[in-house]
């Protein structure tokens, strides 16, 4: 066997006689320009802040539902509370006011809120108001020394465009990650018959998140953190935000009146499929086409018809229902906006004056003692997802202290019918719940579900 040792001797006396290599030169100014988000997020992070909200949750004995074992056992019919906290986050968008945008979920039914700063100053927050069909809401705090995020423009976003989120995290203050636009204009159905136009993205969100920022790298708000997709509770790189340009309207809207005055133009309608689109003589899939005008409504003053076909309104291309139903949502009761139609195959142009989605409201109170603290609406075009059986009438708001709440009902619930009576709308709901003594078996659509609701 030939020895390896001289060949090992050799190969080291040239490597020792090679020429050194030439250090790596690095052009001037390289490591001061690595990019980075520093910079940026100097002045978005004191804007962004923690709430911490306490309120008291009821917890009721299911026994207590029932008058016998009450009266048997001399029990009054109030049930227990016990206090409950979360967390959340919030932006301050105008510091010279104090105004904070949140989440709606984040501060519902709160009894206390509390926001802390990034400084570590900690304020008593005021519920300015609230909007549960788009999950906005606004808080003021009184303090100085405050920093506004500006507001950027969510309807010039294009999918590739990079973000960062901003929030609390399991509590975690200040943590920013940072991704991209993964897509728009995306509906997930998380808040039934709400008003959903989410920005989605891979930027991590988490629990905690909500109601923080999502900015663009010019620092801008552009949209508000909401919800995540996800099968463990944690992060999957589907989170959905609220676009800056929907918060904006309906902040503005919760700071001058309390709360949304809602549009509504009293139409329903629905997609347009393909082969809705070859029956209606259309070149593609785009526009709405009314399937009912509710009577007397804005929509029937200003001679819409079913069958019509939507293609714009006010100038915007129209592509889905819900687009149509969230632009009317968002506008001005008062405000007209100018639909472009198609009828018969040729194209009309028709104004309609937005109306309130309030009109022919009832109070449950008024009806049955059961139902107080429940306000029942017509079913329309501002509470009615695409395509949805117009058969019955929706419950619009409940307070989650009442007799109403009590019983079971919950808002966006849809009343189809009253003492084994079905229901086509108010007149029927209002002549067979008022009731001033007895039971009332309520026959409810809730999601995509139904079910009994015996009041007592």
């Amino acid at each position: 066997m030939k020895s390896l040792v001289p060949a090992f001797v050799v190969a080291a006396l040239l490597v020792a006689t090679l020429p050194s290599p030439a250090p790596a030169q690095v052009p001037p100014g390289v490591l001061a320009s690595t990019p980075s988000l520093a910079p940026m997020l100097k002045d978005v992070l004191p804007t962004v802040v923690n709430i911490s909200v306490t309120s008291k949750v009821e917890i009721r004995n299911p026994l207590l539902d029932d008058p016998f074992f009450r009266r048997f056992f001399d029990l009054p019919d109030q049930p227990q509370e016990r206090e409950f906290q979360s967390i959340g986050s919030g932006t301050i968008v105008d510091a010279a006011k104090g105004f904070v945008l949140t989440n709606n979920h984040v501060v519902e039914n709160a009894d206390e809120i509390k926001v802390r700063l990034s400084d570590d100053r900690v304020f008593d927050a005021k519920l300015i108001g609230r909007d549960p069909l788009t999950d906005i809401a606004v808080l003021q705090i009184k303090a100085g020394g405050l920093k506004g995020l500006p507001m950027g423009d969510s309807e010039k976003l294009e999918v590739g465009d990079f973000v960062v989120a901003i929030g609390s995290p399991f509590g975690l203050r200040q943590t920013v990650t940072s991704g991209i636009v993964s897509g728009l204009g995306r509906q997930t159905g998380v808040t039934e018959g709400g008003y959903e136009d989410f920005i989605q993205t891979d930027a991590s969100i988490n629990p905690g998140n909500s109601g923080g920022a999502l900015v663009n790298l010019k620092g801008e708000l552009v949209g508000v953190p909401s919800n995540i997709y996800s099968r463990s509770g944690g992060n999957i790189g589907l989170g959905f935000a609220i676009p800056v340009h929907l918060a904006k309207s309906v902040m503005s809207q919760l700071i001058t009146y309390g709360s949304v005055q809602r549009g509504r133009i009293g139409i329903t309608g629905q997609d347009i499929s393909p082969e809705l689109a070859k029956a209606f003589g259309l070149a593609d899939t785009r526009g709405a086409v009314i399937t009912r005008v509710i009577p007397n409504s804005p929509a029937a003053k200003a001679g819409l018809k079913s069958e019509d076909v939507i293609l714009e309104a006010n100038a915007r291309t129209i592509q889905s229902f819900a687009q149509l139903r969230n632009m009317v949502g968002l506008m001005r009761v008062g405000e007209k906006v100018d639909l472009k139609i198609l009828r018969d195959g040729k194209p009309r142009n028709v104004g309609v004056v937005i109306g309130k989605d309030t009109e022919q409201a009832a109070a449950g109170g008024d009806l049955h003692p059961r139902l107080a603290g429940a306000t029942f609406a017509p079913l329309d075009e501002s509470n009615t997802p695409a395509g949805e059986d117009l058969r019955g009438v929706v419950v619009q708001k409940v307070d989650p202290r009442s007799p109403a709440a009590r019983s079971g009902l919950r808002q966006s619930d849809i009343i189809i019918g009253v003492n084994r009576h079905p229901i086509e709308g108010m007149a029927d709901f209002e002549k067979l719940a008022s009731v001033k003594q007895g039971e009332l078996l309520l026959h409810v659509r809730r999601g995509s579900g139904a079910l009994f609701l015996l009041l007592q």
